[in-house]
């Protein structure tokens, strides 16, 4: 089977991980498979979590004449469930752990699942193809839930004007309804630099999915199952998620520190449960040249420490 999309920064995430024959490594989003074949192919037993049923019929179909038992291990959930599921199959550390963040090549690409306004279908938007959709969503909220949304998640400086046209044209049903809506509020010219609607379909996008605090989740299981020298890598897409990647790291690595001497003392922070973190990495210009979408794509890597897992104060 060959792979619907080209894996973004593929080589660089290999290395970062460095697989041996015999590692047990997590893909947290396994879309195609296009990590996990290269981890596959230098030894490794992957286990692949993707919520999208789709990914999971696919990867059974070119997963099942591998060896027995399987170096491939399927899983049908959220990665933010990573530490139960990877119980359930006896294990309790892995040596790596890679998350490609936000919605794939094949769910943009596909005009049914409703994640583009390139091309017309029913606004959707759903990864795990359950739950409320994204037309539930904009015609039944609060027209002030519908600006939160638009300003937190897609930063749209213009978002209590989009949130009233949006109420004004419901029922919506359709992407091409939502671009629609979304450029003609914003006074969009078709030739200008960027389409207006790349930032509402972003947002309403990332709150159908929760997936901010699925990332914030899913890092904090990888701390969890990570065993010391375990490698964490994970690919972001856009400045909300980095932002919440390059925080996690850099609390976890201790870089936080109160380097005042006029501040009130504090307790001893807990041990670095995170070291070695790399700058980030962004694609190269011959990457881009292949694979456009990778433009926005950013790589940042640290190795697990022997520290305890921090103690997380409830929300």
């Amino acid at each position: 089977m060959t792979a619907p999309h080209i894996p973004v920064l593929l080589d660089e995430v290999i290395a970062a991980l460095s697989p041996e024959p015999g590692a047990v490594i997590v893909d947290a989003t396994f879309g195609a498979g296009g990590y996990a074949r290269r981890l596959l192919d230098a030894g490794a037993t992957v286990h692949a979590f993707d919520r999208d049923p789709d990914a999971i019929t696919a990867g059974r179909g070119w997963s099942e004449a591998a060896e027995s038992p399987p170096r491939l291990v399927l899983h049908p959930r959220r990665f933010s469930e990573m530490v139960a599921a990877l119980a359930e199959a006896g294990l309790a550390s892995v040596d790596g752990v890679v998350m490609d963040i936000g919605v794939s090549s094949m769910q943009l690409d596909q005009a049914q699942r409703g994640f583009a306004f390139s091309m017309d279908g029913p606004l959707d938007m759903r990864m795990a193809q359950e739950g409320e959709s994204a037309a539930e969503f904009l015609n039944t909220a609060a027209e002030s839930t519908i600006a939160d949304v638009l300003f937190q998640y897609g930063e749209e400086r213009q978002s209590r004007r989009l949130a009233r046209a949006i109420v004004a044209a419901r029922p919506l049903e359709t992407t091409g309804q939502l671009a629609h809506v979304v450029r003609k509020a914003l006074g969009y010219r078709p030739g200008a630099p960027k389409d207006p609607a790349t930032r509402s379909f972003q947002a309403i996008r990332i709150h159908v999915n929760a997936e901010l605090d699925e990332l914030n989740a899913g890092l904090a299981a990888a701390e969890q199952l990570l065993r010391p020298g375990g490698k964490l890598a994970v690919v972001s897409f856009h400045s909300l998620e980095d932002r919440i990647v390059k925080q996690f790291l850099r609390d976890a690595s201790g870089a936080v520190a109160n380097v005042s001497r006029h501040l009130p003392q504090t307790a001893p922070a807990a041990a670095p449960t995170f070291d070695h973190v790399a700058k980030a990495l962004r694609p190269s210009e011959a990457e881009l040249a292949r694979n456009p979408r990778a433009r926005s794509a950013t790589l940042r890597v640290a190795v697990r420490t022997a520290a305890p897992v921090r103690t997380r104060r409830a929300a």
